[in-house]
């Protein structure tokens, strides 16, 4: 091997394990040197929202302490990834500099830039794929165009899924020969500066260790009871991998062995691994429509919604503020909003309900819905929180018919039967029984009354007739259909 040394960018993928980026290096070099360049504006309008930073600080935290037990400090350095990256290869000698690609449309165009650059400057650049099971351009239809329809997609993924190989974390590593200054990991101020995130502390576990605890708690309690219960807030069926995967502590590769080790020989945990694995390539499709499509995260993928008759922002900013706060006065949504600001996290079939209300029954433009969730989320991913909003607002692939708004009330009937999930995340309802803390607009002024609830004083009327509020988004979105 010869004696030479490597930069091993990290940005999301903060795991040692299945790194294709810090294999490959550590295959071709005597010595790696792990970086992390705090370079947020280049992602211009989608830098980490105030809960996404909350996780990054102490993803990196746990990533640096991995590595320095191995002997490979993490520097971090702050400003311009081109800029920092050639500082970089002049301290230490280093000729080569790998990563793992990222897909976001300013990123796509930055590294584009980086890798040219570096390789008319005699500096080998080496970018992997590691964050998805194909790449974006790889999967076409038979026209040779990129999908917008998930079935067919997940077909053509499905029976092209690469070979399932993890690469385990490597037990110690050469750092660099010199000694390196780094920005310290406080500098980088992504914690908040108000304690309005204790309550992440309690619910999550950032970094790689955590993440394959999360997923070793998944693969033995849930599985098996996935599909039929994944539905329901109340109870705890849901991977809650999304923040992890986003932050690359864990890959799909992993998640894909770990499923299928667990259900080998039988049928139902095999069925339910199937269902994951299909929600996984819903996060590939994602990712597939915003690489093609990269105006989707602004503009909607069908064209002709552009011209749908949202409210205007002067009509719809008290309600946009109410529903910000969960104090919409329909407790399913008010809850979930709720959830979302004390964990940062909401459960999917909620997060369908809440943006549903927004963009059917409020007629608040998507666009609004996703810059909150990209605030607020944990997991907050650009394609993932792109195609969620515009599948639920009908104007994206694969969307939900014009037609189809969620009832809000029916659905918490359904899918909270109980109202476990509306008590623990609006305790003003908890002494209400089931029918009435599922509607307490409906219910007589006794069970409020027994249940210590006076409307209007210590829960709100609901800021929308579920009917008339209905009705009125069926006409706006006839009126773009018939167009």
């Amino acid at each position: 091997m010869p004696a030479s040394t490597a930069l091993v960018w990290f940005r999301r993928d903060l795991r040692l394990a299945d790194h294709p980026a810090l294999q490959t290096a550590l295959a071709r070099h005597e010595r790696v040197v792990p970086v992390y360049i705090a370079d947020l504006g280049a992602e211009r309008d989608w830098a980490p929202g105030a809960a996404s930073r909350w996780w990054l600080h102490h993803s990196l935290s746990r990533l640096g302490g991995d590595l320095a037990e191995r002997g490979a400090p993490l520097l971090i350095r702050r400003g311009d990834s081109l800029q920092a990256l050639r500082a970089l290869l002049a301290e230490t000698g280093a000729e080569a500099v790998y990563w793992n690609r990222l897909y976001e449309p300013a990123i796509v165009a930055r590294d584009r830039a980086i890798k040219a650059a570096l390789r008319e400057q005699g500096i080998a650049a080496h970018s992997h794929r590691a964050a998805l099971w194909h790449e974006p351009w790889n999967l076409k239809t038979a026209g040779g165009e990129p999908y917008r329809v998930f079935t067919p997609f997940w077909r053509k993924l499905s029976a092209e899924l690469p070979p399932l190989q993890v690469e385990p974390a490597p037990l110690h590593l050469k750092g660099a020969a010199v000694h390196l200054h780094s920005d310290t990991l406080e500098s980088l101020q992504l914690l908040p500066k108000l304690n309005w995130d204790a309550g992440f502390y309690a619910q999550w576990r950032p970094g790689e260790t955590g993440a394959q605890h999360a997923l070793d708690r998944f693969v033995r309690s849930a599985l098996g009871h996935y599909r039929g219960g994944r539905d329901f807030p109340f109870r705890p069926l849901t991977t809650q991998l999304s923040p992890h995967l986003h932050f690359g502590e864990l890959s799909p590769q992993q998640v894909r062995a770990a499923l299928l080790r667990r259900a080998q020989g039988t049928a139902t945990l095999e069925a339910d691994a199937g269902q994951v694995l299909r929600e996984l390539g819903w996060r590939e499709f994602a990712h597939h429509l915003l690489f093609h499509f990269p105006h989707t995260a602004e503009a909607p993928l069908q064209e002709k919604f552009a011209h749908l008759p949202w409210r205007t922002r002067a009509d719809y900013a008290a309600d946009l503020a109410a529903w910000q706060r969960g104090r919409t006065g329909i407790p399913i949504v008010d809850a979930g909003m709720r959830e979302l600001w004390t964990s940062g996290w909401m459960h999917n079939r909620v997060r369908m309900i809440v943006a549903s209300f927004l963009t059917k029954n409020l007629l608040i433009p998507w666009q609004e819905g996703a810059r909150w969730f990209w605030d607020t989320l944990l997991d907050a991913d650009l394609a993932n929180n792109t195609l969620g909003w515009q599948w639920t607002a009908g104007c994206g692939a694969d969307a939900a018919p014009y037609f189809r708004i969620f009832n809000p009330l029916l659905q918490a009937q359904k899918f909270d039967p109980d109202a476990s999930y509306i008590r623990r995340w609006l305790p003003e309802l908890a002494r209400l029984p089931a029918e009435a803390a599922h509607a307490p607009w409906l219910a007589k002024a006794g069970v409020l009354e027994r249940g210590g609830v006076r409307l209007n004083e210590h829960y709100p009327e609901p800021i929308a007739a579920l009917g008339a509020s209905r009705q009125r988004a069926l006409d706006a979105y006839a009126a773009i259909r018939a167009a």
